[in-house]
């Protein structure tokens, strides 16, 4: 969700490059950006603890000339690095999380249900805080990309067909739709005639469920853990829409302005994580339970026991969501 807004930075301010330093997992999302310069970061090994991050403080000072710092994490490992380099005089700015507002959102009784500022919006704060101009649209981040040799290999040409992401994963069971509904999803949509369901996911276990589900439907191909995140991305770019939890891969598919059908379930767009351009109009979620949201990130057990943000979500519900896409 960072890369929205340092990409709007660069553009309004031609004489700023930035520095990014993030993990190091992330650094295809910086790939054809102008002045922007990735910087990973080893928090779990060379630069673990304070001294790690004094480590990173120096390195990244002997490298680059940095005039501020934009703390778009404002956690203790990032106030640190941001302390290192206030010691030497730099300007800094940190986002304020809003903490007060989702709390009111999330908890059992008397909940305060409205939208809070979103984050895509939050990080841009911090930028202006900093002198930049950063005015905010929904125009995407990417073009979409060709499909390199490697993944034409596998999915053969898209040709008329429409392709339709399916990532039915997420972190936490509270933000995940059970996977025995979202099948009847996936059957529905390759009965539909002109479509091809590409399933995302990762980890061995997920890679495995999926493998499964794509070989009781011919429509449907699974490609997750087959390539390196380029090339995913450059995949993603050519969908024609995503079903998505509230997880990376609908942020992913944002960055292209491909349309995503976000299922929410403990976790409430109004937490201000909806996708960067999407629209709410296309979330899937129950708007009458009176529990949710119950968490801003879903980490937290259903107190009820049943999970019923997600399991009272009909496959239909999906699916009519995703036509209405695609058409």
């Amino acid at each position: 969700m960072t890369v929205p807004v340092m990409k709007q930075v660069l553009d309004e301010n031609p004489q700023v490059q930035i520095v990014f330093v993030t993990n190091r997992n992330w650094g295809a999302l910086c790939a054809g950006i102008p002045r922007l310069v990735f910087f990973p970061a080893d928090v779990k090994g060379e630069h673990k603890g304070v001294p790690g991050l004094y480590r990173l403080f120096r390195s990244i000072s002997r490298q680059y000339r940095i005039d501020a710092v934009a703390d778009l994490h404002n956690v203790l490992r990032s106030r640190i690095v941001r302390t290192f380099f206030r010691l030497t005089g730099k300007r800094v700015a940190a986002i304020d999380k809003g903490r007060a507002g989702k709390k009111a959102l999330t908890r059992r009784e008397n909940k305060v249900l409205e939208p809070q500022t979103s984050t895509i919006e939050r990080y841009a704060i911090v930028f202006r805080q900093l002198g930049l101009h950063c005015t905010m649209g929904t125009r995407p981040v990417f073009a979409p990309q060709p499909l390199p040799e490697r993944v034409l290999a596998v999915t053969g040409p898209k040709n008329t067909q429409r392709w339709i992401g399916l990532a039915p994963f997420a972190t936490y069971r509270e933000k995940m739709y059970p996977l025995s509904k979202m099948e009847m999803t996936l059957a529905a949509l390759a009965a539909s005639g002109n479509c091809r369901v590409l399933l995302f996911g990762g980890g061995q276990k997920e890679v495995g469920q999926l493998n499964e589900l794509a070989a009781r439907y011919p429509q449907a191909l699974s490609v997750a853990g087959r390539f390196p995140l380029e090339e995913e991305l450059a995949l993603i770019s050519q969908l024609d829409g995503m079903i998505s939890m509230d997880s990376a891969n609908m942020h992913l598919a944002s960055l292209y302005g491909v349309p995503v059908v976000s299922v929410w379930g403990a976790t409430h767009p109004y937490a201000g994580f909806m996708g960067y351009g999407q629209s709410e109009q296309r979330a899937v979620q129950i708007t009458d339970l009176g529990c949710r949201p119950c968490s801003v990130f879903g980490n937290k057990p259903c107190f009820r026991g049943d999970h019923a943000c997600m399991e009272w979500i009909k496959p239909e519900q999906i699916t009519e969501k995703v036509i209405s896409v695609i058409r």
